[in-house]
């Protein structure tokens, strides 16, 4: 390692806890429902002062800012003046005129992460480059985190391109593993990750729903249904990622001979569940890829 990759190391990575609060300087661009789920979990092992936020409106910004302690900019381009790590929570149509916005502000060395659906790294590589002075090494980084971010329970999945410093990416991984767990993957895998966790939540509080509609249709409560329903799907999980047995088997589990179980397991299969949340989630990387080629 030479001398200058060990500076930039120590300078991002290594130091940057204290006691146990990271120190490092972070800017988010758009505090909406994930972005602002990201900051808030980030929040808890970053000094909060650490953090600069920017939204649409400086009003949405500050009034963000006020609810974890952060800073608010009153523009993009002052919000990552000093920013170690930038993160890019705007829709994907917004992130290439953002770049353009930022980049005479962005520090030489600053590492970005985009968590927009469909936008290659590649798109990001190229604009950077055409919009910021000869000599920057910026890391990209491209993420995709779902919802459940706002709970410390997010399957986050990370992607780099080839030049990015591999201390970056372990920065910004340590930084994501506040909110869930991170796994990083091959690029060509982020469509299916949008299609799968991206939007996979959406799917699962549509069986959650229909699960505590069946209650009620039998005398539950409303409210006593869907607790009953998001516990038994919140610990179905739990027991697959813990025990590391396939789906498969702990459903045979359930399934006694000529019991009530396989019954209804029978009744799932006539009525195509398997297929219809494959045609689900296929449609869903379809649409991502789409994103991708605009």
């Amino acid at each position: 390692m030479s001398a200058a990759e060990g500076q930039h190391i120590a300078q991002k990575l290594l130091p940057l806890y204290t006691g146990s609060m990271i120190t490092t300087t972070i800017a988010c661009i758009g505090c909406g429902v994930m972005g602002g789920a990201l900051m808030r979990a980030i929040a808890s092992v970053v000094t909060a002062k650490n953090i600069t936020v920017s939204a649409a409106t400086a009003e949405e910004a500050k009034a963000f800012a006020a609810s974890i302690g952060c800073n608010a900019a009153e523009s993009n381009a002052l919000a990552v003046k000093n920013a170690k790590i930038v993160f890019l929570a705007v829709k994907p149509a917004f992130v290439t005129t953002v770049l353009q916005e930022i980049s005479g502000s962005l520090l030489p060395d600053a590492t970005i992460v985009s968590m927009a659906a469909g936008l290659p790294i590649e798109t990001l590589h190229k604009t950077l480059n055409s919009a910021t002075p000869a000599g920057n090494t910026h890391s990209l980084v491209r993420i995709m985190p779902n919802m459940p971010a706002a709970v410390g329970e997010a399957m986050i999945a990370l992607a780099a391109n080839s030049s990015a410093h591999s201390y970056d990416v372990e920065a910004v991984k340590e930084l994501l593993e506040s909110a869930g767990k991170v796994e990083q993957v091959d690029e060509k895998l982020m469509d299916c990750v949008t299609a799968v966790s991206g939007s996979g939540p959406a799917f699962v509080f549509m069986f959650i729903e229909a699960l505590a509609d069946a209650a009620v249709r039998f005398g539950m409560p409303r409210k006593q249904a869907y607790i009953y329903a998001a516990q038994t799907v919140k610990g179905s999980a739990s027991m697959m990622l813990e025990t590391g047995r396939l789906p498969a088997d702990l459903k045979d589990g359930v399934c006694s001979p000529a019991g009530t179980t396989i019954e209804g397991v029978a009744a799932l299969e006539r009525t195509g569940l398997r297929n219809s949340v494959i045609e689900a989630v296929t449609a869903t990387y379809e649409k991502s890829v789409a994103l991708g080629k605009k």
